[in-house]
């Protein structure tokens, strides 16, 4: 059982609307919730950002020719 599975079951509710557990959509309420995750996730909603190494710390990249010190 993962992270989210021992959330929604121990709260029984939906994570999109708190509604409870439909089980045949479990962890959700609805195919309308399941499908509002499935966009988020496919949207980029859910992604995790990073920094590359090769910006400065403002996020732009360093001119050409520049060492690009930080």
């Amino acid at each position: 059982m993962n992270q989210i599975d021992r959330k929604t079951s121990i709260a029984g509710s939906c994570p999109i609307c708190g509604k409870p557990v439909e089980p045949a959509f479990k962890p959700f309420c609805s195919k309308r919730c399941a499908d509002i995750d499935l966009h988020r996730w496919l949207s980029g909603v859910y992604a995790v950002p990073t920094k590359n190494d090769d910006e400065n710390e403002d996020g732009e990249r360093p001119a050409e020719g520049e060492a690009g010190e930080k």
